[in-house]
């Protein structure tokens, strides 16, 4: 009996080509995906999904890292450091970039703006054409609506939208919200996983959850 799609496969579904798991694309530096989070793409391929990562340059030295059971949409964009611009002069333009003497104001590394990496929880849904600021992070079982621009951190199990982002609720109260980051359900092995199936995906009451954390 089977009880797991091959996590291992870049597509799970052979008939499904427009979602892939993002692991299985060649590995690209400091960037890190856990098992069974994907990317759908219905426009272009998902294996493009590396193109969504910007201004990523490997000598600044931040990191992408993304959890496990995260449903990236298409469209969603990740904006790294290597966007930033020197901000404390009078102004913002990048001379240096273009040479014809101006390089001589090139900034080093420590004068850049640096928000640190980028997180991404677990089971994390990020709707279409979402933008990801450089040094956000997003709590686990976090929802963010089609469209918006993120900012700032996001709570776990809460739902922002807009552009910038802003707190539209809590998926859950505290007290489920608190029990759920103990539980980690993502961190289950593919039988425990499959056994609760039917818990995971249309049960959302307390004595569910107490149940399921006593199983541990």
């Amino acid at each position: 009996m089977t009880i797991a799609p091959d996590k291992n496969k870049l597509y799970p579904n052979e008939n499904i080509r427009t979602v892939c798991y993002i692991k299985n694309l060649p590995s690209r530096p400091n960037v890190e995906i856990g098992d069974y989070t994907y990317y759908s793409d219905n426009t272009n391929s998902p294996e493009n999904f590396y193109d969504h990562i910007q201004h990523h340059y490997e000598f600044l030295g931040d990191k992408l890292i993304i959890g496990k059971f995260c449903a990236i949409a298409e469209g969603v964009t990740f904006i790294m450091n290597g966007a930033n611009h020197r901000m404390d002069g009078f102004t913002t333009y990048p001379f240096n970039i273009f040479a014809g003497g101006w390089e001589k104001v090139t900034p080093t590394k420590e004068e850049l703006p640096f928000k640190g990496d980028t997180l991404i929880g677990n089971d994390v849904w990020l709707g279409q054409n979402v933008t990801i600021m450089p040094g956000v992070q997003i709590g686990d079982g976090a929802i963010v609506a089609s469209n918006s621009t993120v900012v700032k951190n996001v709570e776990p199990y809460t739902i922002v939208g807009g552009n910038p982002a802003n707190v539209i609720k809590k998926r859950f109260s505290d007290e489920m919200i608190t029990l759920l980051l103990e539980l980690q359900w993502w961190n289950w092995d593919e039988k425990k996983i499959f056994e609760n199936l039917e818990q995971l995906v249309s049960v959302n009451d307390m004595a569910t959850l107490k149940k399921l954390l006593n199983e541990e």
